[in-house]
């Protein structure tokens, strides 16, 4: 099969790839590599112009007082100068309803002539899109990712780019997808509670890790137990850092003597997964019921993970709280005492660095999951 992937924020689509290569398909990857993360991709329609020195700088001032990104201009540009080639896949598969990540309108015209060309096309439901934005804005789930907007810590504007998804272009983008997909795939809980009922959904199928390049280390406990926090900042209230801050400020005085604290800030994806290699255990999100890319791929080398570990998740997987990963809750005090238990019980560190790696094989494997997109995609033709 000839599969075409738009778009990577996580590496899941590399990832997806690797599987799909693996069981013999021809996979082409187009992406901007999700900026200062830098995911590999096989064409690359990041811009490149307006993306430092003097450009950059009037690229800011632009955005400043007009709100709009001039970059979208060079991205689509780039895109349609390859588009002629992206042409005859048995799938095309969007990352993302902006997979883009250009204004809606040119963006419908693009994705038009790509759907055009080609055989089928589907979505992931990954990351903020509007059915999902809909859900937390209304406050369906428990708590969010928009839960930090709703209790004034921060303002809309910081927001934006999530609540960009409501407004009237995003909203058209949604409409257009929806007609033009062969259907959409929830990549996990925290997509796939606000996919249920929907007409074109097709299910959830786990995120792909690939385990054969993820090395699994076995827990080595010296004298302190080393935490591992990697902050973006970009979104530093939306992924609940400012609560895992306060958890080890509890922490610090507690146990100054036992615990060695990591702390790094946007980093390239090959610079942050070499410096979390040596830690014990890793602070991913709070506002998740699921766990994202970067801490399955921990997981996977074994690291204690806080992240989203809720009882929809338990329940769906069949697993027992805090056995795999530990359900990070949007409460300093209940992160803090969750790794002072850690601490004071080192032995269940080995324990469940162990049972996250079982996990991650046996469900995530990046190779069965391939032949699972295989099969839906097949299916729905």
């Amino acid at each position: 099969m000839k599969i075409l992937l738009v778009g990577e924020f996580s590496r899941l689509h590399n990832s997806l790839k690797e599987g799909l290569i693996a069981l013999g398909h021809d996979v082409f990857l187009v992406g901007s590599g999700d900026q200062f993360k830098n995911f590999p991709v096989d064409a690359n329609i990041d811009s490149i112009v307006l993306n430092k020195g003097l450009p950059f700088l009037i690229r800011k001032v632009i955005f400043r007082f007009t709100k709009k990104d001039i970059a979208h201009f060079e991205i689509a540009h780039r895109f349609k100068k390859i588009l002629h080639k992206l042409k005859d896949y048995d799938v095309v598969q969007l990352i993302n309803e902006d997979a883009l990540t250009i204004h809606p309108k040119k963006q419908i015209e693009l994705l038009q002539q790509l759907k055009n060309q080609n055989k089928s096309m589907f979505l992931l439901c990954c990351g903020d899109d509007y059915t999902t934005v809909s859900y937390a804005n209304e406050k369906k789930y428990r708590y969010s990712y928009l839960t930090p907007y709703f209790e004034g810590k921060v303002s809309k504007k910081t927001f934006n780019y999530s609540l960009k998804y409501l407004t009237k272009p995003y909203v058209q983008l949604h409409n257009f997808l929806k007609k033009h997909i062969k259907g959409a795939i929830a990549t996990d809980m925290d997509y796939h509670l606000p996919m249920l009922g929907k007409d074109n959904y097709l299910g959830l199928i786990p995120n792909p890790v690939n385990v054969d390049a993820l090395k699994y280390s076995e827990i080595m406990l010296g004298d302190k137990i080393i935490i591992f926090h990697g902050v973006n900042k970009h979104n530093y209230y939306k992924k609940g850092n400012d609560i895992f801050d306060e958890a080890l400020e509890i922490i610090k005085q507690k146990f100054d003597d036992k615990v060695d604290i990591i702390k790094t800030e946007s980093l390239p994806y090959d610079d942050y997964i070499k410096i979390y290699d040596s830690c014990h255990i890793l602070l991913d999100q709070v506002y998740a019921y699921d766990q994202g890319y970067n801490a399955l791929e921990a997981m996977a080398k074994g690291k204690v993970v806080f992240t989203g570990a809720e009882k929809e998740w338990l329940d769906y997987y069949g697993l027992k709280e805090d056995t795999v990963a530990i359900n990070a809750l949007p409460n300093a005090k209940k992160i803090a005492d969750k790794l002072e238990w850690l601490i004071l019980n080192p032995e269940k560190i080995t324990e469940i660095s162990k049972n996250a790696r079982a996990f991650i094989e046996q469900e995530h494997h990046y190779v069965r999951i391939a032949e699972r997109y295989i099969d839906t995609w097949t299916e729905n033709r």
